[in-house]
């Protein structure tokens, strides 16, 4: 069984009225509470936080730490062979366009919005873990390790845990790519249940008030960028109403055309932008300075990570402050955003091993991060301890134009970092339309236009609502109820990493990886027993119960029925010649000019004698 993808499944991805209904009735509901009763919104926000953080941060701590270690696991162990697709299948996309897509899709406004600011304001306010004095040059270190604590490896692990589920799901196993599909292994029918379509229906609502909030941030910050590169303003809410219209044409448009055209297009222009920022920053800016704190603060992380990680509401007012505004909320805020994301880079991971996939995913944005909050966090904190006031204009939007100003070239760079907000304002929407698409179509890979559209068009008219309404405060009102979202949604995430573990122990490639074992093992022990150390393998077929797989039944429905099941067509299966190519655990080596790549399994052994000499005897591999 080398895996079936979903479309060769003949599944009906007709669209979901139920979810799609309640998911729009809810967003309407919204939409005037923040219009009648804003200060209302903000306030219910707050106290729900501050609940949630201080009576479940434990719960979010236990999360980020089982979750970084399951995904370690999960790409490092046994099952890392296994790929996100057939045996055969290969990528859908270049490595490079991948990782253009994970960093615009997972990192976005956030990053340049951030950047500068959190390093910043741990600087100057350090954690409750850091016996350091803010301000000063010890408390520089603890900054950036606090920073990359929220950004790094533990962040990317909740998408990489949620993504690589729906991959697996979808592409291996033939399944919808939902979230309520990932509970098969345990809930069979799951996705048809009234349980399965809450869940679905509780996804589309995080993601769209998730993306909600972030494009109003983004909108923001185009208004501050704006004002910066002309000298005007203030503007009013008009602008921001305009900006936001102009943008949704552009990010509605893009989603339309699909992730293969407008997103892959978009999320390239917008790593060559970024990334010509931080080397712009890095060049004029301190750049000795940078690189003192580039490796001392990777191992400044590490060095503090238990520290950080322990920290709870136990410790004082202090910690349950610092907790309730930085290390529980960005937990909570990573599993409200691991169905957006996790949906988005299932689609665009298709056909990597699961040990590409986790070292992609996890890592390499990682260093993303890293590289650009030391570049940025370090030139905004030389800054500071040089007298500069990098928030003389009272609002956090602005630190980041505002050290760029600083900087030669100052306007053409804001310039630059206004169209990379812009670029990933788009490519966020864009993305997350088409991701809400599918879940109200059923899990549909490729959703109908006018589903897309009108999730865009709600996008924007939620985003435009709640700055009208009341700008910022209300924006954080929202933002601070999507995170107490996260609530009930790690039990879902706890649900998936015991879903997906369930799956891999079953999974052919396991399965082959253990034939191959007990083969080799079997083997060994013959040869040593019957003809001491010299003697070479050979394969035969065998009784059943003599072989290798002696005591497996490789027919047994509960690991085949689903294969059977899923496939409309021809079912792919292993021949006697696939398993006479193995000569590595769970490898297949290919065969013939088109080197098609094969999965083993069946009833053989190998076969042992002493060495003779035959004609044939260059195909033996002396096990000596």
């Amino acid at each position: 069984m080398p895996g079936i993808g979903v479309e060769r499944t003949g599944t009906k991805f007709t669209t979901n009225v139920a979810v799609l209904v309640g998911a729009i009735a809810v967003t309407l509901s919204v939409i005037v509470w923040a219009f009648v009763a804003p200060d209302n919104l903000a306030e219910v926000g707050t106290a729900a936080l501050a609940w949630v953080t201080t009576n479940f941060g434990w719960l979010f701590s236990a999360l980020a730490i089982s979750i970084a270690l399951f995904m370690l696991v999960v790409g490092y162990g046994r099952t890392g062979g296994i790929r996100l697709g057939a045996d055969e299948e290969k990528p859908e996309f270049t490595t490079r366009s991948w990782i253009a897509m994970l960093f615009a899709a997972g990192l976005g406004i956030g990053l340049l919005f951030y950047g500068p600011l959190e390093p910043l304001t741990y600087f100057q306010s350090p954690a409750p873990s850091q016996d350091v004095q803010g301000g000063t040059e010890a408390a520089i270190l603890p900054a950036f390790g606090q920073t990359f604590l929220h950004w790094g490896p533990i962040a990317w692990s909740f998408y990489a845990l949620v993504g690589g589920a729906i991959a697996y799901s979808a592409y291996r196993r033939g399944r919808a790519p939902l979230i309520s599909a990932l509970f098969e292994p345990v809930f069979p029918g799951s996705t048809n249940k009234v349980l399965g379509k809450f869940i679905d229906f509780f996804a589309i609502i995080v993601t769209l008030f998730g993306t909600a909030v972030s494009l109003g941030i983004g909108a923001l910050q185009i208004q501050s960028g704006f004002m910066f590169v002309t000298g005007l303003g203030p503007f009013g809410n008009m602008f921001l109403i305009g900006a936001i219209a102009v943008l949704a044409s552009l990010f509605i448009a893009s989603a339309v055309s699909g992730i293969k055209r407008g997103i892959r297009m978009l999320s390239n222009v917008n790593m060559v932008l970024t990334g010509a920022l931080a080397v712009f920053v890095f060049v004029v800016g301190p750049t000795v300075f940078i690189l003192n704190y580039l490796p001392a603060s990777m191992v400044e992380f590490v060095k503090q990570l238990g520290a950080m990680l322990t920290l709870n509401a136990s410790q004082g007012p202090e910690a349950v402050e610092f907790l309730g505004a930085w290390t529980t909320y960005y937990w909570a805020w990573w599993v409200s955003w691991t169905p957006f994301v996790g949906m988005f880079i299932a689609k665009i991971s298709r056909g990597r091993t699961l040990r590409e996939f986790v070292t992609t995913i996890v890592l390499v944005p990682s260093g993303i991060v890293i590289g650009w909050f030391v570049v940025y966090g370090s030139t905004a904190i030389f800054m500071t301890m040089n007298g500069e006031d990098l928030q003389s204009g009272g609002t956090s939007e602005e630190v980041f134009f505002q050290l760029l100003q600083r900087l030669p070239l100052g306007m053409i760079t804001s310039a630059i970092a206004m169209v990379a907000v812009i670029v990933f304002f788009v490519t966020a929407a864009d993305s997350a339309s088409i991701v809400m698409a599918s879940m109200s179509q059923s899990g549909r890979p490729e959703p109908a236009k006018w589903v897309t559209v009108v999730w865009g068009l709600l996008l924007a008219l939620i985003a435009s609502a709640l700055l009208l309404a009341g700008g910022q405060a209300t924006l954080s009102g929202l933002q601070q109820l999507m995170v107490v979202s996260a609530l009930p949604f790690a039990f879902v995430v706890i649900g998936v990493m015991i879903s997906w573990a369930k799956d891999l122990r079953t999974d052919p490639y396991i399965i082959r990886h253990r034939y191959a074992r007990a083969a080799i093992a079997q083997g060994v022990r013959r040869g040593i027993d019957e003809y001491g150390d010299d003697f070479v393998f050979g394969a035969s077929e065998v009784p059943a119960d003599e072989g290798a797989g002696a005591g497996f039944d490789s027919e047994d429905p509960a690991l085949t029925e689903w294969y059977v099941d899923a496939a409309t067509d021809a079912l792919s299966t292993v021949t006697s010649e696939d398993v006479r190519r193995t000569l590595e655990p769970g490898r297949i080596q290919p065969r013939g000019e088109n080197q098609p790549s094969r999965a083993a399994s069946g009833d053989a052994a190998l076969t042992v004698g002493e060495r003779i000499e035959h004609e044939h005897d260059d195909e033996h591999d002396d096990a000596k």
